[in-house]
């Protein structure tokens, strides 16, 4: 038999049920909930197991939504930007690599390829989410049959994942443009009179294709969180894609340029804002910068290396009174909690773990 506690009752002049405090359900685990004897038509109680308020419709328990108690939390995961192409004896650049994939779900800022921002992650409070920072490319060395770049690790925050940047061969012969992961978040640029490689859908652009006449190459920018990498030309490599800005901390941020594409003879093509680094024409290439996501540069000639791309990142913010991280994070690096007015945010800048929110 059921019982109804109350500490007083007081008459209401109105044709409704008033109550002054919260109205608290019997709670109960979906093994609890299952082992219920002789439930009845219209029985409600609050499932601690799912988090929802569920009712019984005469044959079987029904959660009444399955979004009924999930918190919203915005994200932004950047994938490692792919690594760039080492120079092939005194002719041949290599190949630009491709930001990582960029996928934003903060406020109205752009996701990656300049596409719409994606809708927040919602998550229930006790329930484990894995998370994992992908690191960037390796880079090309600049010896003939050296090593190709690879392309950057995947970055991933529960059911959402954003892909390595694009890496491609290091300085092959003009015309062949196949060696190496070409197709990533962003795409790798090309070399020689090849075409530059397809970044993933709404996570990066494309790459640049390259050119060559005669003996003179250059090498197609990567593709950027923005858009395309450019074209490269006989004098000139092509400039790596530009990034994308967001506040999702508080302060604004560009990320996810690509690499630029070297250059045999002439200007090698400029790095995508965000962290990209510029090309080469007769030097070894700097590296792109961490927690970007960027592209690193291509050689551009006499047997240089490329730049190891930009380790990837994530974040994520919400309303601080709806949620806070509990446990530990082991396997995470990442700088704590830290407020922006009424959102908590967290950056995540390496490893893999699993959090929860409680």
């Amino acid at each position: 038999m059921s019982t109804l506690e109350t500490n007083s009752i007081g008459k209401y002049s109105g044709n409704n049920v008033s109550i002054d405090d919260s109205l608290n359900l019997k709670s109960y685990t979906t093994t609890q909930r299952d082992a219920l004897s002789s439930p009845q038509a219209g029985d409600t109680i609050y499932n601690s197991t799912t988090g929802t308020i569920d009712f019984y419709n005469g044959s079987s328990w029904n959660s009444s939504s399955p979004n009924t108690f999930e918190t919203p939390i915005s994200y932004l995961v950047i994938a490692g930007g792919g690594g760039g192409g080492g120079s092939r004896g005194g002719n041949y650049p290599g190949n630009a690599g491709g930001a990582g994939g960029y996928r934003n779900s903060y406020g109205a800022e752009l996701s990656g390829d300049s596409s719409s921002t994606e809708t927040p992650l919602g998550i229930l409070k006790g329930t484990s989410y894995a998370v994992s920072v992908g690191a960037g490319g390796a880079k090309g060395t600049g010896v003939d049959g050296g090593l190709h770049p690879t392309v950057g690790s995947n970055s991933s925050f529960g059911t959402v994942t954003s892909t390595g940047g694009g890496a491609n061969a290091s300085g092959i012969s003009p015309s062949s443009n196949s060696v190496g992961g070409g197709t990533g978040g962003s795409g790798a640029g090309g070399r020689g009179s090849g075409s530059g490689f397809a970044g993933v859908a709404n996570q990066g652009g494309d790459g640049g294709a390259g050119s060559a006449s005669s003996s003179a190459f250059g090498g197609g920018g990567g593709g950027g969180a923005s858009g395309n990498g450019s074209n490269g030309s006989s004098s000139a490599g092509g400039n790596g894609g530009n990034g994308l800005l967001s506040f999702i901390t508080g302060t604004g941020v560009t990320r996810a340029g690509g690499g630029g594409g070297g250059v045999h003879a002439g200007t090698p093509g400029s790095g995508g804002s965000g962290g990209g680094t510029a090309g080469t024409e007769q030097s070894n290439v700097s590296n792109a910068s961490a927690n970007t996501g960027s592209g690193a540069g291509a050689a551009g000639k006499n047997n240089n290396d490329g730049g190891n791309g930009g380790s990837g990142v994530v974040i994520l913010r919400w309303t601080t009174a709806d949620a806070t991280i509990s446990g530990t994070r082991t396997g995470l690096t990442d700088g704590g909690v830290q407020t922006d007015g009424t959102s908590s945010y967290i950056v995540f800048t390496a490893g893999a773990g699993n959090i929860s929110f409680s």
